[in-house]
């Protein structure tokens, strides 16, 4: 994002310095803290005050936010047992090959006589398999000074884990599987090292194939298995009829993956797919094995979430490019906004809003849609939180309806809960600039039960235009010396307090829409801006 205005509430931040090693339990928050959940678990500057005892509610969410970036001893610390704790989160996930835990916190409970409860969700990303999501719920209890504590006992961690009974993952060998790209050049783990995560879930199209396993819940003593908690992969029922035939192109796919380098070493994910039809041209992640974000990842989009805002304010005649819409330095709805560095633009029209990525405008326009009408939008016309058949796993977004004004305001700028992934904003930037959403595909013959409407002709022409101008002369001019008919859309997203920000970019070229993100990238212009300009810079204009 040539980082203008795109921050949501608090400016950027780098409080810290970045951590070089990270425990098994939580490699890098990725999904209710990397993933906007900092505002669903009422994190950073979105921390709110209503409901019970704000203080009891603040330590069960700094016990979730330590527990998710491995801060384990803090975590404990924030317990009556911090031993005990501290030995049972650190052995909990021993075994389970958990990448990048996630943790989102509900609506409290005052349970009475001093205590209160807390229920979240966790979501346990299992390597090479899928994501094994449960709920539980934290017990709080005031102490004789007035101060909270978590109330320590084996089932916060999982309801069912005690002292007779752990998990334990066990998987199941499968044959590799052969691929080729959509020229019929072989695709390899080994050439394609990105591709790892991403073959292994292939099973001729089918989305239920690929590796299997299961997390079940085994009688220490014995080992014998009591309850199966998940499972993953389905029945593979393709017959040996030679290499899967992919929608990938080979060629995009090593610049996809030699363009992460600009990531610097922080986690990232890029998807390019073609616009007129959906298929997927490349998938790419950073680290290249173990999740795939790019596909299965849960991340607040940020600014580049102001695409579908703006075509849903168009669509109704609510706002026009040209007319007048304030940017002010800040804007307060429940909790106080700002742009970045505080800027302002006062007078400025609802395109310079745009191209410079104005948070204060666009939540300034909340109440030009209706509470549930931005999710509406998203699903009638881009698709987003319907059920897609890719041919592998994947997460097709959310965009639940506010629970308040603070909410709505949050996810007029891609925060609060709205939930999205390389593969999903790639996506909405190839519906927004052609007008006709396709179910993104990896291999042929995947089944559509998607239903959508395509935008109306005068949308589209206003939305290309303001993605132009963003390259030309605003967020995204690190594009504007690339040739072809550019445009692009940077976005930042808040993370929590203890990460920087997570950096975007989505962009359109010729035939091809790309999006990329970089966890703890600060800006979108100056980490996700770089490995688009490096991705379209290698393959010529299709």
């Amino acid at each position: 994002m040539n980082f203008s205005l795109d921050l949501p509430p608090g400016g950027p931040r780098r409080r810290r310095p970045r951590r070089t090693a990270r425990s098994l339990t939580a490699v890098a928050v990725v999904a209710a803290v990397a993933a906007g959940g900092a505002y669903a678990a009422g994190l950073g500057p979105f921390e709110r005050d209503t409901g019970p005892d704000p203080e009891a509610v603040a330590e069960a969410r700094a016990f979730l936010a330590d527990w998710a970036a491995g801060r384990l001893p803090e975590a404990a610390a924030r317990t009556t047992g911090p031993d005990r704790a501290e030995r049972v989160l650190g052995s909990f996930t021993t075994g389970l090959d958990i990448d990048e835990p996630e943790f989102t916190a509900g609506k409290p409970e005052e349970t009475g006589d001093g205590t209160l409860t807390v229920p979240f969700t966790a979501r346990m990303p299992v390597t090479g398999l899928g994501t094994w999501t449960y709920t539980s719920e934290l017990p709080l209890r005031e102490r004789p000074d007035g101060a909270w504590t978590v109330d320590w006992r084996l089932s916060l961690v999982h309801p069912r884990l005690s002292d007779t009974r752990k998990f334990r993952l066990e998987r199941e060998e499968s044959e590799p599987v052969e691929a080729t790209d959509r020229d019929g050049e072989t695709l390899t783990g080994a050439t394609h090292p990105s591709l790892g995560p991403v073959l292994g879930r292939l099973a001729g199209g089918a989305d239920g194939g690929g590796p299997r396993g299961a997390v079940h819940l085994v009688d220490r003593a014995t080992g014998k298995v009591e309850r199966t908690e998940v499972s993953f992969g389905g029945t593979d029922t393709r017959e040996d009829e030679g290499p899967v035939r992919t929608t990938l192109d080979a060629r995009w796919q090593s610049a996809a993956e030699r363009a992460l380098a600009k990531a610097d070493g922080r986690n990232a994910a890029l998807v390019a797919l073609r616009i007129d039809d959906g298929e997927i041209l490349a998938v790419a992640n950073s680290p290249a094995s173990g999740f795939n974000r790019a596909v299965s990842g849960t991340y607040a989009p940020g600014s580049t979430w102001k695409i579908v805002t703006s075509g849903a304010l168009l669509l109704k005649g609510a706002v026009a490019p040209g007319d007048v819409v304030d940017c002010p330095k800040y804007l307060t709805v429940g909790k106080r906004f700002q742009n970045v560095e505080t800027s302002e633009h006062p007078g400025a029209t609802f395109r310079k809003d745009f191209t410079e990525s104005c948070n204060t405008a666009f939540i300034g326009l909340r109440g030009r849609l209706g509470e549930g009408e931005l999710g509406d939008v998203a699903k009638k016309y881009f698709g987003v939180g319907q059920t897609w058949h890719v041919g592998i796993p994947s997460y097709d977004g959310s965009v639940p309806v506010p629970r308040d004004a603070t909410e709505k305001a949050a996810s007029m700028i891609g925060q609060g809960r709205v939930q999205a992934n390389p593969l999903i904003m790639a996506s909405v930037t190839a519906t927004a600039v052609s007008g006709t959403f396709h179910q993104p595909s990896l291999v042929d013959g995947t089944e559509d039960t998607t239903s959508t409407e395509p935008l109306p002709r005068k949308v589209v022409t206003q939305l290309r235009e303001l993605m132009r101008a963003t390259v030309t002369e605003g967020t995204a001019r690190v594009l504007a010396g690339l040739p072809g008919d550019i445009g692009a859309k940077t976005g930042t997203a808040e993370v929590s307090d203890e990460q920087d920000n997570n950096g975007w970019m989505v962009a359109h070229r010729g035939n091809v829409a790309v999006a990329c993100v970089v966890e703890e990238g600060v800006t979108g212009g100056g980490s996700a801006g770089p490995v688009i300009r490096d991705l379209l810079s290698a393959v010529p204009e299709s």
